[in-house]
């Protein structure tokens, strides 16, 4: 749950480090209204994701968890993940791309996740099967 957020750190890491050392119009990217909102919302969704990995494992300590829980963690935790690196891709323009600052390498790794694992989908339907009590896989009572 909580694996998709060091490609977060590490890409909010780099574009912050990025926009502060690139300069246009005599002035630190990082200056730009923008750039500091992109950088805000990633620091945002990666502590409350971190957070909500902190209160998961202590309801499991507790006894109190359900794997419903863990598939509504997992679902957004790892597309938010996406996002952010998405954003931090865009925040380095077209050097986002390059492999010299590694962000895209971790936006592919996302990717990969995303679209081979279906991360997003199957949990959706186990999270389904938790509200309605069916299985969508077999079209059975769970």
């Amino acid at each position: 749950m909580g694996c998709p957020w060091s490609s977060s750190e590490f890409c909010l890491g780099a574009a912050r480090q990025y926009t502060l050392d690139r300069y246009q119009f005599k002035k630190p990217l990082a200056q730009n209204q923008l750039i500091q909102k992109k950088l805000a919302d990633a620091l945002t969704e990666i502590t409350l994701g971190l957070h909500a990995c902190l209160h998961l494992g202590r309801l499991k300590d507790s006894g109190k968890l359900v794997p419903e829980m863990i598939s509504i963690l997992k679902r957004n935790n790892c597309g938010k993940s996406l996002d952010i690196a998405r954003n931090c891709r865009d925040m380095l323009g077209g050097n986002g791309i390059s492999d010299e600052y590694h962000i895209i390498r971790h936006v592919m790794n996302l990717e990969a996740v995303n679209t081979y694992e279906g991360t997003h989908d199957i949990h959706a339907l186990i999270i389904g099967r938790g509200i309605t009590g069916l299985e969508a896989f077999t079209g059975k009572s769970a």
